[in-house]
């Protein structure tokens, strides 16, 4: 009976070693899915609080919560069976499919730069929303959360295909368990992040309220503090997609075949590497942002380009519908100067003219009939 007891205490203890181990790859394994998918994190951190500007305070956190569930919605529900089902069946599919999210960071990189630098107009969702009718704030909200789980949905999918191109060679179980850990880490460190930046000016405006100078103080730091980090957070964000991007193109080339990029920075890296590894760290980071931003340019200009011949027959068409309109105006202009010089032939023969300057002019009876020339 004890050797029984002894002996089920000793499964246990080597299930429970077992489960720790597990957990322990399982936590290992997150943490290098969650490190590779800090370019999209920061961007999407630094994206989201935009679409609660000039909603009403009080209103805010319910916001940012319903968005922060449909993004785990979009990561949880449709995005990871989605994947897991590829890397199942059509792993060879991994490889293209994360070069086409590298290159979607990319070009979202690159056309941020284009609109800073004035190249390209800069998306406005306020000028798109202009002229149409007021909505009560309910279909307001409904509105902004909907949108922002869409914008949410791209990032998530970078996220998590990402994530799973660090834990594909883990057995299907594990996979699921470390997307599931990195999508619920992820989504909570981003929107409670967001929540902190969105209510940051309201704290700093209570802070500052207070008697203690140290608190007003900290108070009106965080109130001024608050546009620089957005905009901190702006460019880091665009310049950790370039990276993020560009070293997703530059292993994917090489797994492709294409080597002769990866072998070049490589050669670079190694010696870097030798002498501190943070020094190789930089050297492959500083090429991969470079060719995230050359790989990112290349298809924003080709992106623009076809919308530009895309909306150029509009434009065409729209200039000959005016020309014609501007002929067809033009024509009815004539003839109406045409009528006119008609009319007014017409009346100098029927009616003698009023000018003086002309003696031989018959003269018109006055209105009781005397015969006095009109002046």
């Amino acid at each position: 009976m004890a050797g029984g007891l002894f002996a089920l205490l000793d499964d246990v203890a080597a299930l429970v070693r077992l489960s720790a181990a597990s957990l322990d790859d399982v936590a290992a394994g997150a943490s290098r899915a969650g490190a590779k998918t800090v370019g999209v994190v920061v961007d999407d951190a630094a994206v989201t609080p935009k679409f609660v500007e000039g909603v009403d305070p009080k209103r805010e956190l319910p916001i940012i919560k319903r968005i922060a569930f449909g993004s785990l919605f979009n990561k949880i529900v449709i995005i990871l069976p989605i994947i897991l089902l590829l890397s199942q069946f059509l792993p060879w599919l991994l490889t293209p499919l994360l070069m086409v999210g590298g290159t979607y960071l990319c070009f979202e990189g690159a056309e941020k730069i284009f609109e800073k630098l004035g190249w390209v107009e800069a998306h406005d969702d306020k000028e798109e929303a202009a002229g149409q009718e007021p909505e009560d704030e309910a279909g307001r909200e409904k509105k902004i959360v909907r949108s922002a789980i869409t914008t949410d949905f791209v990032l998530s999918c970078e996220i998590m295909v990402i994530a799973l191109n660090e834990v594909a060679d883990e057995p299907l179980l594990s996979r699921a368990i470390i997307l599931v850990v990195v999508a619920l880490a992820i989504t909570v460190g981003v929107y409670g992040v967001v929540a902190l930046i969105v209510k940051m000016d309201d704290i700093g405006l209570n802070l500052a309220g207070r008697k203690n100078p140290g608190a007003q103080k900290f108070g009106r730091f965080l109130v001024q503090a608050m546009p620089k980090l957005l905009g901190g957070l702006s460019v880091i964000g665009t310049l950790a997609m370039l990276w993020v991007g560009g070293h997703i193109i530059l292993v994917g080339t090489d797994e492709l075949g294409f080597t002769a990029i990866y072998d070049f920075v490589h050669s670079l890296e190694a010696p870097a590497a030798e002498v501190a590894g943070i020094l190789g760290w930089l050297v492959n980071t500083f090429f991969s942002l470079i060719l995230g931003a050359v790989w990112g340019a290349i298809v924003a200009a080709i992106a623009i380009g076809i919308q530009k011949l895309v909306k150029k027959p509009n434009h065409d068409s729209s200039d000959h519908t005016a020309a014609s309109g501007a002929r067809v105006a033009d024509a009815r202009s004539a003839q109406g100067a045409a009528s006119d010089t008609s009319d007014t032939g017409t009346q100098t023969r029927d009616r003698p003219a009023t000018d003086g300057t002309n003696t031989d002019r018959p003269t018109t009876d006055g209105p009781d009939g005397d015969g006095i020339a009109k002046r």
